[in-house]
């Protein structure tokens, strides 16, 4: 398993979502999940923290794709346009736009199988020296 992998089998909020990995690769990452009953709102459509959650740690897992081993990236500011009612299977593609040592600009788009363009998404990233291990 590579490092993105690693830290997103870490990741208690992608677990509840039911959120799995989907594509790695150096600046580009795909995360998916299925709207369910426990991941809707009231219309019966994917609630925004889900669409929100997705398109945010696909954007920060593509920019971890392009830092230093014994670095992380925590997300500073994060805006999302919601342009459609998530349905059924959706993901979210994050890329990095910009790569920096101090800032990451990133970006990510949420698309729906049916090819609904579902929400599209700005942040930045800051990269942070990754904690040391404890045991707990």
């Amino acid at each position: 398993m590579g490092r993105v992998e690693d830290s997103f089998a870490q990741q208690g909020m992608m677990k509840t979502l039911g959120a799995r990995l989907t594509h790695v690769g150096d600046g580009l990452v795909r995360i998916a999940a299925t709207v369910s009953p426990a991941t809707s709102q009231q219309h019966g459509a994917g609630h925004a923290g889900l669409t929100f959650s997705l398109a945010d740690s696909a954007a920060g897992y593509a920019a971890l794709t392009q830092m230093a081993p014994d670095m992380e990236v925590v997300t500073a500011e994060f805006r999302i346009s919601l342009l459609a009612m998530a349905r059924g299977e959706i993901t979210a593609e994050g890329r990095v736009v910009r790569p920096g040592r101090r800032l990451i600009a990133v970006a990510a788009d949420v698309w729906a199988a049916d090819g609904t363009h579902v929400a599209t998404a700005l942040g930045t990233m800051v990269p942070v020296p990754k904690p040391a291990k404890t045991d707990t």
